[in-house]
């Protein structure tokens, strides 16, 4: 009797079971992978293209520019010109996991192994995403933003509301915690003090003050109160979005809220920008593993096995730095490359992987070092860890150094002592997001005075801001403080090289709170 899961490109929800649970078995029990809880939905192409559309998140806000990429992407795929992925996976618990109905069954094993065993491990088990991210609560915060939001477009309109989200959206790379001075948010709680903010404005909220009469003419005004509403700011501050949703004088509490959600997803998703090349390495290394074990046990046939690694070989792909098709380091590439020379270091290592790797080099359990090093390092950290000269030379990296001042570039680093570790370093910096995002902080507030707010870009590499984009951001920044805008380019030495200022129209007349 054949043992084999599958024997044909078809698939039913029988066979998918049986496949889950196979892999399943490996992943847990032989390799000893910590997931969370699957949940696995089958998707058609359109809904795939929905899903690319809202983030991938399955359900999020109504916003325009989500239409726009829809158009866009359903374009493209009808037309041909690009495919569409073949799974999409969330930081959830539980775990949820889409796949398209059209892939075959083949590539239904390798998905949900890829995704519910790989990216979940990685999801759960880092330490970004243990600090960062509440994954039990997103699901319960999406579903109360989206109808937050909802809300707020018949209250008062989907202008205003858009407004608000555009300004919020352009800011959302400035919008996180980078250096852990805030605690994790936890979604329940913020949902609970959401809703229950809404609830008192609206039980507070009185129509009859808009009919009291304008005062008479001479009569005494009150003192302007100009301190600031929500106590004095620590500065510098380095989460814009934060900064403006507590200390802006210009927004209601229904703008502020709408800012809270922004940082709060855009905090979610912050832990991926961070581990993208380990993330994808970790989950294409385990689906290789679990596919190979399969076929090993007799469950999968040469024929299934060829079609994955048609799959697999494309994924990993690495064109030359000469090729038209070159656009820099593929992260599945070099992840997966990564993955499989911890391995080999672990099992049967050089001299040399003991100068370079001497934690893991002949540890004999190299799903132990893995498992570590999925676990406490992001991608910058764990390039500058595990980066191998073997590795250097089977991809043929080196450094390149480009001067202004100099007509050609100059070959930096090459395949020697020093070489190696200059290009360890070189790479790891690449993915460092102190280096690759830009440095700005609120450094001035004039909360008492002027209201004069005062931005500063630390540059790096003497490299300042595209000004027609920073002059773009810098005027939403000033739609939501209401007031004048600067933003300053400082380099390493404290010297200003650049300076941008906005000032915002007068501000629209303000309705309810709530």
């Amino acid at each position: 009797m054949s043992q084999l899961l599958f024997d044909t490109g078809e698939w039913t929800f029988d066979t998918l079971k049986r496949t889950y649970d196979a892999i399943e078995d490996v992943a847990v029990r032989e390799m000893g992978l910590d997931p969370y809880p699957n949940q696995v939905e089958l998707i058609s192409s359109e809904q795939m293209l929905d899903a690319y559309s809202s983030i991938g998140m399955p359900v999020f806000y109504h916003h325009w520019s989500f239409g726009k990429r829809f158009a866009r992407d359903e374009a493209m795929y009808r037309k041909g010109y690009s495919g569409l992925a073949y799974e999409i996976v969330i930081n959830s618990n539980p775990c949820i996991s889409y796949i398209m109905e059209e892939n075959t069954m083949t590539m239904q094993a390798l998905v949900m192994a890829h995704a519910a065993f790989g990216h979940n491990h990685f999801f759960k088990n880092n330490y970004l995403f243990k600090e960062q991210t509440d994954a039990s609560g997103i699901l319960d915060y999406l579903n109360f933003a989206k109808s937050y939001i909802a809300r707020c477009e018949e209250r008062h309109g989907i202008t205003a509301v858009e407004r608000i989200l555009d300004t919020a959206h352009a800011l959302m790379d400035q919008g996180v915690n980078r250096y852990g001075r805030r605690a994790r948010p936890s979604l329940s709680q913020e949902q609970a003090r959401a809703e229950a903010r809404e609830a008192h404005a609206r039980e507070n909220f009185s129509d009859l003050w808009r009919t009291l009469p304008p005062s008479r003419k001479g009569a005494a005004k009150p003192a302007k109160r100009l301190e600031p509403r929500r106590g004095a700011p620590s500065l510098p501050e380095e989460n814009l979005l934060y900064f403006l949703e507590k200390f802006s004088p210009n927004l209601r509490d229904w703008e502020r809220e709408l800012l809270r959600i922004v940082r709060n997803i855009s905090q979610y998703f912050f832990p991926q920008r961070q581990t993208k090349v380990m993330n994808e390495g970790c989950a294409t290394y385990v689906h290789y593993k679990i596919m190979n074990r399969l076929f090993d046990l007799g469950k999968i046939s040469e024929g299934a096995m060829l079609e994955f690694l048609t799959s697999h070989t494309a994924v990993v792909f690495q064109p030359d730095f000469d090729d038209p098709r070159y656009g820099g380091l593929n992260p599945y590439a070099l992840g997966f490359e990564m993955m499989c020379d911890i391995e080999r270091a672990a099992m049967a290592p050089t001299d040399e992987d003991r100068i370079y790797l001497p934690e893991i080099a002949g540890c004999g359990d190299p799903m132990g070092a893995l498992k570590e090093a999925w676990a406490n390092y992001r991608d910058d950290s764990f390039i500058a860890q595990y980066l191998s000269p073997h590795l250097i030379r089977k991809m043929k990296l080196f450094k390149l150094e480009n001067h202004a001042a100099e007509p050609r570039y100059k070959v930096a680093a090459i395949h020697d002592e020093f070489g190696y570790r200059d290009v360890r370093r070189a790479l790891a910096s690449q993915y460092d997001p102190g280096f690759r995002d830009p440095n700005i902080q609120v450094t001035e507030a004039d909360l008492a005075g002027d209201r004069r707010l005062v931005l500063t870009h630390k540059m790096h590499n003497e490299v300042p801001l595209a000004e027609q984009e920073a002059k773009a951001v810098l005027a939403y920044v000033g739609d939501l403080w209401g007031f004048d805008v600067e933003l300053r380019g400082l380099n390493d030495l404290g010297v200003e090289r650049y300076r941008h200022e906005f000032a915002p129209a007068p501000p629209m007349e303000s309705g309810p709170l709530y």
